[in-house]
Formats: C-alpha cells, structure tokens, sequence
C-alpha cells in the first residue's frame, strides 16, 4: 500500500447478519452485552481489513452504546465502515439494527472500534487514507480526530494545549 493511496468510504462497508439464539440471550430473554460486543469486534475487523488489506488488530473500543435491547429469535443486521484512517490506525463505526418481518429496521446501537494494521512482523503498517462520501461519512470523518485526539490526552500521550481539533470543537472562541 503507497503511502498516498486513498479509498472511498463505501470500499469499507461490511454487513453482517444474526439471528439472536437462545445461547446468545441473558435470564431477561435479551442479546447478552458481550455477545453483541463479539458481533461488533468481528465485523468492524472485515471492515478496516477491507480497507486496508491487511491482517488488523483491535486497538480499542472507543464507544459502545445499548440503546434498546434485543431480544431472543430477532434479527440482527450489523453494519461496519471505516470512518477514519490515520497512518496505521482506523477507526471504524458500526450500526446494529433490528430487522422486522416487513422489511423495515429499527438502530439499536452502535460502537466505534480502533484497529491498527500490522505487518508480517506484526509492526503497524500504514493504511490508505479514507474519502469520505455521505453527510454522515463526513460528519464521522470530522469527529474522529477529535475522539483520537480526546483518548491521546487522556492516555497522556498529547498535552492538552496541542490537541487543536478538540480544542476548537469545545472551546471555539478561545484563541
């Protein structure tokens, strides 16, 4: 991969569907946490290695949110896309919705994933940068930095003061 390589945001899509299985439930009849967290982890993989075409390791989850629960015997449909890339890193974001009978979904939740692309040495390797294509790609596109900046000062690896991005979104009249 060139350095100066670039992919659209589509290139990236994987979509995964489950069904919600007695052994994939808790004692109230609901997806366990976990196994959603399992589901997310394995598709938001695909995707940064459909994007990078490398082998990619979790870095980390940056965001994980169950805003309703799903239950036993439902259909889910996860839906992973790179967001950002950055020199070896990429964040994906992913989507999990219920899929009713008529066609129709309802967002369930959703997570954000890091992963870093390695080589044979398993040494990050650098990734093409991503081209952001919808409002939405742009809107994750632009907050990714921010978030990245936000887990570097938190992790003590950036001062606060060179943290541009973050500064700017939170304090935008501060010069």
């Amino acid at each position: 991969m060139t350095k100066n390589s670039q992919k659209k945001a589509t290139e990236s899509l994987a979509i995964q569907t489950k069904m919600v299985l007695p052994n994939d439930t808790n004692p109230l009849n609901t997806l366990f946490g976990g196994r959603l967290l399992e589901w997310m982890d394995e598709i938001a993989s695909i995707s940064a290695h459909k994007h990078c075409g490398r082998v990619v390791v979790t870095a980390s989850i940056n965001n994980v949110s169950f805003d309703e629960p799903i239950f036993a015997g439902e259909i889910v449909s996860l839906h992973a896309k790179v967001s950002r890339a950055f020199n070896s890193s990429m964040e994906v974001f992913i989507d999990v919705f219920v899929e009713n009978s008529d066609g129709s979904r309802r967002k369930c939740n959703e997570a954000i994933y890091n992963f870093v692309a390695i080589d044979q040495n398993r040494n990050p390797i650098s990734v093409p940068s991503l081209i952001p294509e919808t409002q939405i790609d742009k809107q994750r596109f632009d907050s990714a930095l921010r978030r990245k900046q936000l887990s570097l000062v938190l992790a003590g690896k950036l001062k606060a003061e060179d943290a541009t991005e973050l500064k700017n979104a939170l304090f935008p009249n501060l010069k």
